[in-house]
């Protein structure tokens, strides 16, 4: 959640007045306007590595002064990537980024803290390197096939074309990693709308990788973005006919912007991830790897525990064990002397929302501003607070970590159902009683779901199965790869042809 509910409302209000002028203008007498539109979001941006001044238009290893000249190159590339190379050319390539990657693994780490200001370097070390070694590449894109007295049909991944990724500040280069590995493979190219707070670091993985593909054999601009994007670029893009699929990261009001702009969308939205802690719990297993979590780079994930429900008879034995973690236990005025400075009231007076000042900030900066000194080593700080209070129903991206006292776990449930607020993004639970573990799973719904282990360990972070940055909930797609990004395309021989039996 990198902006205010009151900013995406106004997003959104852009987006459409901006489509709807984009397309009034177009449609007028003896005009021969280009796509574009006005007014709209800061969630994109880029570097000057290579060389100061102006680029032209054939871009600076893929960043671009100009949306329109962006798009052309990506265009031209995608028409390339299909038509002269094999599966087999977009492993090598894929391999070569990999390669690339990990050796800027150390220096994108640190710029991204340098930059965004968020965040801990050694975290976002283990997030580079999970994107890069277990993002899968086109050996997903397995072929269906089906044959029959009536004959042999085929069923292919195929790629949409360009896509325009919208990418996070908390996630950055991460993101772009990700996503590239995933969208070229499926045969497509990317045109990224990059965070204008990580435009900087953004924007060398952008060329680092460019470069690497070019090495490999591949052609230019499979990856573009824009030098210095506005407050048009998302409309731009979005009303470009040469972009196929719009892909973004963000808040449910940038997927719903998205969603309006009448393409197909991949969206991943917000994420308030509840834990639960029943009576039957591995007390000690649950305060380490909530602790481990939760403090995961500063709680900037989506997907990282945001809020504990912890059973009786075992509160008091959690709040033990995260302490003896790491933890640092927040007295009641404590926590209300934070919540004034994490927390601020929504300008109609409802509610409130994250103050984006303390958005992933080490735990030992924000202790120090209640008087709290000492706490270097400190990577979480814990409280404990009823089920409506602001920091459980509230999704802070902090190192703060509510913990909720519940006399039964159906109360923990239906505390937990409240606070994701029907994201159905990621939830967890710590339990040994497989009822309560399938319970909970049936209720909450949500697109991860992790058994007594981190939420991280659900994207492939210390866990099984593949990573990605990028949690497809509202639109569906879930946990994406390569096959996201493809849409399906059957070819049917007819009259029995081919078949042997």
């Amino acid at each position: 959640m990198d902006i205010s509910s009151q900013e995406i409302e106004s997003i959104v209000k852009q987006v459409i007045a901006g489509m709807q002028m984009s397309q009034t203008t177009a449609n007028a007498p003896g005009n021969t306007v280009s796509q574009g539109s006005t007014g709209r979001m800061s969630e994109p941006v880029f570097r000057q590595n290579v060389s100061t001044g102006t680029a032209s238009v054939n871009g600076e290893l893929g960043v671009f002064d100009k949306a329109e000249d962006a798009v052309e190159a990506a265009w031209k590339a995608q028409r390339d990537w299909v038509t002269n190379y094999k599966i087999e050319d977009r492993q090598r390539i894929v391999e070569a980024i990999r390669r690339a990657a990990r050796a800027h693994v150390e220096e994108w780490s640190r710029n991204i803290v340098e930059e965004t200001g968020m965040g801990r370097y050694e975290d976002k070390v283990e997030k580079h390197l999970a994107v890069i070694n277990k993002t899968p590449g086109p050996e997903c894109l397995s072929t269906e096939a089906m044959s029959g007295d009536t004959g042999l049909m085929l069923e292919e991944y195929a790629p949409f074309g360009v896509i325009c990724s919208i990418t996070p500040t908390t996630n950055p280069t991460e993101t772009i990693i990700n996503n590239t590995i995933s969208m070229i493979s499926g045969g497509n190219t990317v045109v990224y709308n990059v965070h204008p707070r990580a435009k900087k670091v953004s924007a060398d993985c952008l060329q680092v990788l460019n470069k690497a593909i070019i090495e490999a054999g591949g052609p230019a601009n499979l990856l573009t973005m824009l030098r210095e994007p506005t407050m048009d670029s998302v409309d731009q893009l979005a009303a470009n006919p040469k972009i196929r699929l719009m892909a973004g990261t963000g808040g449910m009001g940038m997927v719903n912007a998205l969603l309006r702009s009448g393409k197909k969308c991949i969206g991943a939205g917000a994420g308030n991830p509840p834990v639960i802690v029943d009576e039957t719990a591995d007390v000690e297993l649950a305060g380490k790897k909530i602790y481990e979590g939760a403090s995961f780079d500063n709680n900037i994930l989506c997907f990282a525990e945001k809020e504990v429900f912890v059973v009786e008879p075992n509160c008091d034995g959690f709040l033990h064990t995260i302490q003896k973690a790491g933890a640092y236990l927040l007295n009641a005025a404590q926590t209300e002397q934070l919540v004034k400075i994490c927390l601020q009231p929504k300008k109609n007076g409802q509610g409130y929302e994250v103050n984006k000042k303390w958005v992933g900030q080490d735990a030992a900066r924000i202790l120090e501003q209640i008087g709290v000194t000492g706490m270097e080593q400190c990577r979480l700080a814990v409280c404990e607070v009823p089920a409506d209070h602001p920091f459980v129903m509230v999704e802070q991206m902090m190192p703060v970590l509510p913990v909720v006292r519940c006399q039964s776990f159906e109360t923990a449930m239906e505390y937990a159902l409240a606070a994701e607020h029907g994201n159905r993004h990621t939830a967890s639970i710590f339990s040994k009683d497989v009822n309560h573990m399938t319970q909970f799973a049936r209720l909450i719904e949500t697109t991860i779901y992790v058994k007594n282990s981190c939420t991280k360990a659900g994207v492939g972070i210390g866990g099984e199965g593949y990573c990605t940055m990028t949690i497809a909930g509202p639109t569906g797609e879930g946990i994406t790869c390569a096959k996201s990004f493809c849409r399906k395309r059957r070819c049917m021989l007819a009259e029995g042809g081919l078949r042997i039996i």
